[in-house]
This record gives structure tokens, C-alpha cells and sequence, in this order.
């Protein structure tokens, strides 16, 4: 096996690794002015060839790709010890073998002409970088299979000329208008804030749901529709929660000849028709994923239907939530020039379903890259997922004040949330609050919160999580103004 590592001193330094291996452990890689420090852990490399390196010390932890033809671009915050928010670390591994990454201290490309380090934006490099990687269209990815049968059941159920658009490569980045307002959700929700929301601009954002696109579409005269992509929330981090997942949409609107033809002509028997059509719809729609099982109907809560309900399963012992639905909001209707046009939407979680359907036991792993979990699945076939591994976990605990003395508090957990996973990435299992202290004396409040760290594809060294948590620690400091206790 040989390994060659060649670091030139230019404005942007370049790093590239060589390799004659298919697989690589994880590499961790340090610089400084004069010299390039190269570790590699629990792999042995016969030959390394080191080169001068730029300044201000850097370090990589990121697994290589388990197979050189394999061709994607990551791109991750550099873990510098500079507070230069404007350094970043480019790894790009290529079908040709070669693996090559480069610091650069200029700013980051903009994202679609939106620049990241504008004050109002709060989405990090890892997040961003993670746009257009469309999990939902790859072939074989259990999001695809999912996404494929629901298409399929809606398309059989219609007839020949009058079936369901599909789009499934729409645009993330959208106005709040379209996210928020035109979907009659309120100006001081609380998905609306920046600590649930992730925002390029004061007027723009990573859709929240697919049912941003609702009324741009019933605008272009679209009866129905199936909107299928990735949205983006500020969230909790455990198996079942993860930044980026991906819902689908569904809409349809009733034409005047088929509310006669059905016999429904005043508004509330077409409120009655279109309420029986939807859960028809969806309760063959579940039968078709989960089989013959039982179903019950609640009723739910949003903003854009009226009424609402949601559908309940009893799958494997117990009763899950699939997805929530009702009749497209009047309001909503009239303001895209459809006057009183019934019609109905649901949305639902591809993640959710597949994580049922495939006994999937943790969000993060249809992100993996991993040949042991993707040579399990084919595409349209529902098969039971069968581990490869359970590596222990590390726990690192970090406690602060939730502000400076004198000093009111401003924190909130997603804020945590963020600078754990942009620097721990997805060895990042949960994040847990164990503790909460007032003090009787200052009012000040202190919290304690347990990290879980947790490769689903490797052991996990002490010394790679102490320097990933020093990491945290600093940027909660830095960027939450806490007080380390």
C-alpha cells in the first residue's frame, strides 16, 4: 500500500492523496507555518511524502471515500485555531483516485449568489454544502423507493389524461413569501424565527417544506401535483432528527364538472366530497406501503387547510403518525385568482415512512456512503435493514451559564445544535440536556448537556472526540456568548 501526500506553499495551498487502497480509516491532519505534521490512526502507511504547508494550524478529520470511483464535492469548515471565519477547508475526492483539499483564507463561493457571511444568514458551510445532493433521486436509496411507490399509487388512481404533475427538482431556496405568508403562517410563528429556520436573507430561506411550491403551481393552473424534495429545519439532534430530510406534497383541485358530476353543489358539500376523496386517497395510499392494517383519522391543526386531520396506523404493535392533510385553505385559493375551487393537500416524511418500512433505526444512516448499507436495497423493493455494525458511543458532557452576569440570556438549544453538528458532522449521535441549575442568588441559569458521539462505520478514538468537543467548546463561547462552568 503506498500513500503520498504533496502540500504545496502557494496562495491557496493544495493538498492530494494518493492511494492505492479502495478503503481508508479516517485520516487527521495537522499544519503549521514550517511543517506539516501527518497522523494517520489505527492504518499503517509504508510510504508518506511530506512538503511544506501555509500557516495558521488546520485539521481534518473526514473519512475518505470507501471507493475511488466515487465522485462527489464536500465541503467543510476548516477547524482552524485562527478566528478567521472566512478560512475553509475543500475536500474534493474524484473518480480518478485522487483525493484533493485545499485551504483557502478568501470567503466562501456564494451559494446561488448568496453570500454566507452576510449577518442575517445563518446557514453553515455544512449544510449548504449539502444542497442539490437530492437523496430522493438516487436509484436503489430507500427515499427513492418510497417516493417511486407513492408516485406510482397516485398515478393508478387517476385516469389516463388527467394524472398527477410530479416535481421532484424544484428549487430549495425560496422567498419567505412562498414558505411562510402566502401559506397564511404568521409573522410571529415561531417557525419563522432563526432558531428553527434557516435564512440566506431577511426575504429568503432553505424551504421549510414542499409546500412552498403550493401556490406558485396552483398559479401556473396546475390541478394536481406531487412535489418531492429536500427541506431544511433547525432541529434537535437524536436518531429520528436530522437538518436536511425530505417531504412530499400532494395537491388536487376539483373542476366544476367533476363536483357535479359527484353531486356536490353547495360549498359544504364539496367541503363533505372533498374530505371523503382525500381519505380514500390516503388510506389506499397507506395500504399500498404498509399493507392491509388499521387506520384512524384525527383531527389536526394547519395553517393552510381547514379542516385538517392527520392519519394514524397500527404498524408493528403500535400506532404511528404517517401524515397530516385536509382541505386546501379558502384564502389561500382565492389569493392565486381560483375563487372558491375546492381542493385538498397532504404532506408527509420520506424518512419517517422508510425508517418504518425498513426497520432503518437511525436518520443519519441514508446519508451514508457506506457500500454495507446501500448494497442492502433495490430500487421499488421494501426489504428489511440488516445492521453491520454497532460501535460503541463516546460521551462528552459540556455545562455553562446560559449568559454573563448581568448580562440577559439570548440562548436557545438549536444554536447548540448547529455548532455541534457543523463540527462534529454525523459521528454526532444526540444531544442531550441532563442538567439544569438556577442560581438562588443571581438568577443566572446553568445547563448540562451530553453529547453522544457515534460512527455508524468505525470506533471512535478518545483523542479525535476531545480535540472535535475542545472545538465546541470554544465556538459556544465565541458564538453563544456562554460561560463555561
Amino acid at each position: 500500500d503506498e500513500t503520498s501526500v504533496h502540500c504545496h506553499s502557494k496562495a491557496t495551498t493544495t493538498l492530494t492523496v494518493t492511494t492505492k487502497k479502495t478503503t481508508m480509516r479516517p485520516l487527521f491532519i495537522k499544519a503549521s507555518k514550517d511543517h506539516l505534521r501527518y497522523q494517520q490512526k489505527q492504518c499503517c502507511l509504508s510510504t508518506t511524502t511530506l512538503r511544506p504547508f501555509s500557516s495558521s494550524q488546520c485539521r481534518l478529520n473526514k473519512l475518505l471515500p470507501e471507493t475511488k470511483t466515487q465522485s462527489f464535492h464536500n465541503t467543510i469548515e476548516s477547524a482552524s485555531s485562527s478566528n478567521d471565519p472566512k478560512r475553509r477547508l475543500f475536500i474534493r475526492p474524484h473518480s480518478n483516485g485522487v483525493t484533493s483539499a485545499s485551504f483557502s483564507t478568501s470567503s466562501p463561493s456564494p451559494l446561488k449568489g448568496y453570500d454566507l457571511l452576510r449577518p442575517e444568514c445563518n446557514i453553515p458551510q455544512s449544510i449548504a454544502s449539502r444542497i442539490g445532493t437530492n437523496l430522493h433521486l438516487q436509484p436503489n436509496h430507500p427515499l427513492n423507493t418510497i417516493k417511486t411507490i407513492i408516485e406510482d399509487y397516485w398515478q393508478n388512481r387517476s385516469t389516463p389524461n388527467n394524472g398527477f404533475e410530479t416535481r421532484d427538482n424544484l428549487e430549495p431556496i425560496v422567498s419567505t413569501n412562498d414558505n411562510f405568508d402566502s401559506l397564511l403562517i404568521q409573522p410571529d410563528h415561531v417557525s419563522r424565527s432563526k432558531s428553527d429556520t434557516y435564512y440566506f436573507d431577511n426575504d429568503t430561506v432553505l424551504r421549510t417544506h414542499t409546500s412552498a411550491h403550493q401556490t406558485t403551481l396552483l398559479k401556473e393552473g396546475i390541478d394536481r401535483f406531487l412535489v418531492t424534495g429536500d427541506v431544511y429545519r433547525r432541529d434537535e439532534i437524536d436518531s429520528s432528527h436530522y437538518p436536511i430530510f425530505h417531504q412530499m406534497e400532494g395537491v388536487r383541485m376539483f373542476t366544476e364538472e367533476e363536483l357535479h358530476q359527484a353531486g356536490a353543489t353547495s360549498p359544504k358539500d364539496q367541503v363533505e366530497f372533498v374530505e371523503q376523496d382525500l381519505k380514500d386517497g390516503l388510506e389506499g395510499m397507506a395500504k399500498s406501503l404498509f399493507g392491509d392494517v388499521e387506520m384512524r383519522w384525527g383531527v389536526d391543526y394547519f395553517p393552510f387547510t381547514d379542516p385538517s386531520f392527520e392519519l394514524e396506523i397500527y404498524f408493528n404493535d403500535e400506532w404511528l403518525e404517517v401524515l397530516g392533510c385536509g382541505v386546501v385553505h379558502k384564502d389561500i385559493v382565492r389569493a392565486v385568482g381560483r375563487g372558491d375551487q375546492p381542493g385538498w393537500a397532504f404532506g408527509l416524511g420520506l424518512e419517517r415512512l422508510a425508517m418504518i418500512l425498513f426497520s432503518i433505526p437511525d436518520i443519519r444512516l441514508f446519508w451514508s456512503t457506506d457500500e454495507r448499507f446501500h448494497k442492502q436495497f433495490t430500487s421499488g423493493k421494501i426489504v428489511t435493514f440488516e445492521s453491520y455494525s454497532k460501535y460503541p458511543p463516546c460521551l462528552k458532557d459540556i455545562s455553562f451559564w446560559t449568559s454573563l452576569e448581568g448580562v440577559e440570556s439570548t440562548f436557545h438549544v438549536n444554536d447548540l445544535n448547529e455548532i455541534v453538528r457543523d463540527v462534529g458532522g454525523d459521528i454526532v449521535e444526540q444531544v442531550e440536556l441532563i442538567d439544569e441549575f438556577v442560581h438562588p442568588k443571581t438568577g443566572r441559569t446553568s445547563n448540562c448537556f451530553r453529547i453522544s458521539y457515534r460512527s455508524m462505520d468505525r470506533s471512535l478514538t478518545n483523542e479525535e472526540i476531545d480535540t472535535i468537543q475542545d472545538q465546541v467548546r470554544n465556538e459556544v463561547v465565541e458564538k453563544l456568548g456562554v460561560d463555561l462552568r
